[in-house]
């Protein structure tokens, strides 16, 4: 089957390098993603400026817009007989109410949309510990056959997230889980010209237990059934 790959993070992210690894062995994987880094854009789309498609090599297209626009233009232009739309690896866990604020998420949800089922990945990171993306890119392939045999339901995605283990850790057990209900907490550090930068605590959030966010910051990949309707 073919799959469609888009990230946030930009075409030269070493986490979509890590998606494409994974999704290989499952079908043939087209690569339609920003050119740029858009962390942060959420489900923005361009309007009334032009979008262009730049082509970056065989099956590779980098898109001069946000996550949003990758999604529409992959799915219209390059790849219209995708089967699933994958995002991701983001470099950095996506969890809880954070979903809403993420372009990597919007991806898939702007593939739910129109009516391709899709899944969003998404890297938590430890303090101190360097991004092992060798081993995410095993742990979202033992993620991919679950998901793709689960039925596929109009306005259904999924949300997962990847622990960051060190090397001796075991492989995590894979969770399904709800969304953990609760904000990031909100922290600005004011600087000279009145100034503010977000400087809030990711691994210092409130969590539920047995939620997204619980789960993986407990060593889990944290997998979380999300509807549009």
């Amino acid at each position: 089957m073919k799959l469609l790959l888009s990230n946030d993070d930009g075409i030269d992210a070493p986490g979509l390098q890590a998606l494409l690894a994974a999704a290989r062995d499952f079908g043939e994987a087209v690569v339609v993603a920003p050119a740029t880094p858009q962390s942060g854009m959420s489900h923005a789309i361009t309007w009334e400026s032009g979008v262009h498609l730049e082509a970056r090599g065989a099956a590779r297209f980098a898109v001069h817009g946000t996550p949003a626009d990758c999604a529409r233009l992959g799915l219209l232009r390059v790849a219209p007989d995708a089967k699933w739309v994958l995002s991701g690896i983001n470099q950095g866990g996506n969890l809880g109410a954070g979903v809403i604020h993420v372009g990597t998420v919007a991806v898939v949800r702007e593939a739910v949309l129109h009516g391709w089922p899709g899944i969003a990945f998404s890297h938590y990171l430890r303090r101190g510990l360097a991004p092992d993306w060798e081993r995410a890119s095993r742990f979202a392939a033992l993620v991919l056959p679950t998901l793709f045999t689960r039925p596929i339901e109009p306005g259904l995605f999924y949300n997962v997230n990847l622990p960051h283990l060190a090397a001796d850790e075991p492989d995590p057990e894979i969770v399904f889980c709800a969304l953990d209900p609760n904000p990031l907490p909100l922290s600005y550090r004011h600087e000279e010209n009145d100034r503010h930068f977000y400087d809030g605590d990711y691994q210092a959030r409130r969590r539920v237990p047995g939620t997204d966010v619980d789960v993986c910051f407990n060593g889990r990949i944290a997998v979380t059934a999300l509807r549009l309707f």
